[in-house]
């Protein structure tokens, strides 16, 4: 059990009986009533966003999770297969737990899944992560008046917005927390 004033970003807490990640708590104090802290929250189950506000002082219950380095091998149908790299047993995840983030999983590279009570409740990728672009229309030159970007098809499946000098076959670094082009990967 914890405190309000433990409310923190990435901090995990039960919440009406759900596992709930802090994204960000703001503290008030209005010049009538008591404090309070305004949280925006997001559901590990399905992903969905919420708001509470807490009164201060009141108790929250803090969740410890077990975090554990896989390798992730292919995709199944709707599912992703996982190796744990120690003891070579292969766990299949459904795509709905893994969510947002299956888009940026490359075979055979690592991920880290976060269990609470012996069940996935959650992938943590790394910030960034180096994807080849497989498809993308070729950048015509001197074409930006409108628009200097296009899309572009990563080797995941994944599409997204690309500066017009990507091609395909080059190496990109895409942001994992908001799917945006950072920069291309120099060989």
């Amino acid at each position: 059990m914890g405190s309000t004033s433990d409310l923190r970003s990435g901090l995990v807490i039960m919440h009406n009986n759900e596992l709930c990640t802090v994204l960000e708590s703001t503290h008030r104090t209005p010049g009538k009533g008591r404090a309070s802290y305004q949280v925006k929250l997001r559901k590990l189950r399905d992903g969905k966003f919420m708001e509470h506000r807490f009164r201060s002082g009141e108790e929250i219950e803090i969740i410890r999770l077990e975090n554990k380095t896989m390798q992730f091998l292919y995709r199944e149908g709707e599912n992703l297969v996982v190796m744990d790299t120690e003891t070579y047993e292969q766990t299949s995840l459904p795509e709905a737990v893994v969510g947002d983030a299956a888009g940026f999983l490359k075979e055979s590279g690592e991920v880290s899944l976060s269990f609470f009570e012996n069940e996935v409740v959650q992938i943590v990728l790394p910030p960034h992560v180096n994807l080849m672009v497989s498809q993308t229309e070729p950048g015509v030159r001197g074409d930006t008046a409108s628009s200097a970007t296009k899309p572009a098809t990563l080797e995941s499946g994944t599409t997204i917005t690309v500066p017009l000098f990507i091609n395909e076959g080059d190496v990109v670094r895409v942001d994992t927390r908001t799917g945006e082009y950072l920069d291309r990967v120099k060989n």
